[in-house]
């Protein structure tokens, strides 16, 4: 029987899932570790993505029983965090650092209870300045505003990932070290939503610590 491989997060996960059926894996990472696992082992994994955009921690959570625990993953991983940020700055409905981790925290509680075989991985999220990061005169400072909080969730999954001895994709270091190399919109085009080569970059980095558990 095939191992079930669940993608779970926001629109960086998501990418187009939703929105255009030609993609129902959408076009992003996820899409290119199953093409890799898919060819290289051949009907020995199924896939699952069920990233949805624009949600936080909350919006998964409220979830967690159709879009995780039913699905019954042999694997998983979760990338959440910078909708969390975002829509605070932009609408003041975001979540705060110290609820976005309880919640994190219930999450992985319930789905380690409810699926004890799963092994998850934690995706800690990044950002860069570009169109949705860059300041206004709304929100002079909301670039600085945006590398705080996204620094915060990054620690609370990184602080999450060592309580529950996880591995952990720090995605923010990798795309620092990306930009020495290209500019940044060759790795992310607004500066939260990565390129194809963004993507590329997650998916090595996914697979890596895939190869590590499985």
């Amino acid at each position: 029987m095939a191992k079930k491989i669940l993608f779970q997060g926001d629109s960086i996960t998501d990418v187009g899932r939703l929105d255009d059926t030609r993609f129902e894996f959408g076009s992003g990472y996820p899409l290119l570790v199953k093409a890799s696992l898919g060819y290289d082992y051949p009907n020995e994994y199924e896939f699952f993505n069920r990233g949805i955009s624009g949600n936080r921690i909350v919006d998964v959570y409220a979830r967690i029983k159709a879009d995780f625990i039913n699905i019954q993953p042999d694997y998983a991983s979760i990338y959440i965090g910078v909708n969390d940020a975002w829509h605070e700055i932009a609408w003041k409905n975001g979540v705060d650092t110290k609820k976005f981790k309880t919640i994190y925290k219930m999450l992985l509680d319930e789905v380690l209870a409810a699926c004890p075989k799963v092994k998850l991985i934690l995706i800690a999220p990044f950002v860069l300045e570009g169109p949705a990061t860059c300041n206004t005169e709304e929100i002079p400072n909301r670039l600085e505003l945006f590398q705080t909080d996204v620094a915060e969730k990054a620690q609370a999954v990184k602080e999450l990932a060592k309580e529950y001895n996880l591995p952990l994709i720090e995605l923010q270091p990798a795309f620092d070290k990306a930009v020495q190399s290209a500019p940044i919109e060759y790795w992310t085009g607004d500066g939260v939503h990565p390129t194809p080569n963004g993507h590329e970059l997650i998916k090595r980095l996914w697979l890596e610590t895939f190869e590590k558990i499985k």
